[in-house]
């Protein structure tokens, strides 16, 4: 097997891999927005006061954009780098896009972490 060959072959599974977290960001999404509809649902069956913040589903729809920013720029580098192949030229992943990925997963962290100690 070639080496270009190789190299098509890893460029489609790592955009498959940038899908399949764009795709569970946007699952994850609907699931913590939904999560406030199941919060309304038990106070009413269980007569309790919840106050309502609507902040699940905030951040479920702020976790949704991050996955369509995500699939949206797994493409661009699937492209960018195949197009780098096929120039045989070396394009490596922008140090910016590691801050901000990293930051992204920074942010999502400290939002999760105020809400469970919240919770408490």
């Amino acid at each position: 097997m070639e080496n270009r060959t190789r190299d098509y072959l890893a460029n489609e599974r790592t955009f498959l891999s940038y899908i399949r977290a764009s795709l569970a960001f946007i699952a994850f999404g609907f699931v913590i927005a939904r999560f406030s509809l199941f919060t309304r649902e038990i106070s009413v069956i269980a007569h309790i006061r919840i106050p309502n913040t609507h902040a699940s589903s905030e951040f479920g729809v702020g976790m949704a954009i991050a996955g369509i920013a995500l699939g949206v720029y797994g493409a661009l580098r699937y492209a960018n780098t195949n197009a780098a192949i096929q120039s045989r030229a070396e394009r490596p992943m922008p140090v910016w896009a590691a801050f901000v990925g990293a930051g992204v997963i920074v942010a999502i962290g400290v939002v999760v972490a105020i809400a469970l100690f919240e919770v408490r």
